[in-house]
């Protein structure tokens, strides 16, 4: 891998080491930046996993519309996404989940798509980016996990 690629969540060795990343975590991570609590995020971050493989629909909305190629083209460029992005209100999690079912939950989302493959993938729009090539649909949940597996220094 170049260093302009970003890992692949369909690449084995690369799905196994984001795996272990998240076995890393413990019930009392507290986040390097932001606000929510390592449950939450472990429960957030299955949202757009289960987007991407079609378990959760979402409608798109005017804003998606207006500005999801901009941000499509803005975040699947190289290197890690910038702290404190706004996040989509279906992507939210209020109540508090049990740490130990939210990590089991993500870890399982995230060994589907090397065990399915490419196959995996929704052939929707993405509510917000509209319709997505293989290679972004694994560029930005690779991205995103990253993005709060670092949050919580892991």
């Amino acid at each position: 891998m170049n260093e302009a690629q970003t890992p692949s969540l369909f690449d084995v060795a690369e799905n196994r080491a984001l795996v272990a990343r998240i076995s890393r975590l413990s019930a009392d991570a507290r986040p390097q930046w932001g606000k929510l609590s390592v449950s939450r995020m472990l429960v957030h971050c299955q949202r757009p996993l289960e987007v991407a493989t079609g378990e959760l629909k979402l409608q798109r909305n005017l804003i998606g519309f207006l500005f999801g190629g901009l941000a499509k083209r803005k975040l699947t460029q190289p290197g890690p996404f910038s702290r404190n992005m706004p996040t989509a209100p279906q992507f939210k999690v209020a109540e508090e989940p049990e740490f130990g079912a939210a990590r089991a939950g993500l870890v399982r989302l995230v060994e589907r798509f090397a065990a399915e493959g490419p196959g995996v993938l929704s052939r929707d729009p993405h509510p917000f980016f509209g319709p997505l090539t293989q290679q972004e649909w694994d560029t930005l949940q690779w991205k995103h996990l990253d993005h709060h597996l670092r949050q919580f220094g892991v």
